[in-house]
């Protein structure tokens, strides 16, 4: 069976036991992760239902690609800079595409909430003010 996912802006075509290096994603070599956007899933030409289709990956390394070299020149201005860029990437081997139940599984994208973090945030009330006792007249 195969799939189409989709993650870091980018689409792969990814089947059991593919290798694929994708945009960065959260998580240390060992960890497996769900790839949720599944676009199309499939097994030869018959096509199936993409919401029900699941994709298992295991992270394999944390990389970074190929340099990539950024050259900027002003013609007769004496002007040139050049520096280089290391994009960072995630190593993930595919476990598993296949039908059932989409199990909860760790998101790339969606840090959880906890109630301690959501009481820290929220601003501490204010108990309400006294009112101050009442003057003594003066007796003239």
């Amino acid at each position: 069976m195969f799939a189409i996912v989709r993650t870091g802006g980018k689409q792969y075509r990814v089947a059991a036991g593919d290798k694929i290096a994708v945009e960065k994603l959260a998580g240390e070599a060992g960890d497996t992760i769900t790839l949720g956007d599944v676009l199309l899933a499939g097994e030869g030409d018959s096509i199936a239902d993409a919401s029900k289709v699941t994709v298992s990956a295991e992270i394999i390394a944390q990389a970074k690609s190929e340099k990539t070299i950024v050259f900027k020149k002003r013609r007769r201005h004496n002007y040139r800079r050049k520096a280089g860029h290391r994009q960072q990437m995630t190593l993930l081997r595919i476990t598993d595409v296949g039908a059932g139940k989409k199990a909860p599984a760790k998101k790339a994208a969606a840090p959880k909430k906890d109630a301690e973090t959501e009481a820290k945030k929220a601003p501490a009330k204010k108990a309400p003010a006294k009112k101050a006792a009442p003057k003594a007249e003066d007796k003239k």
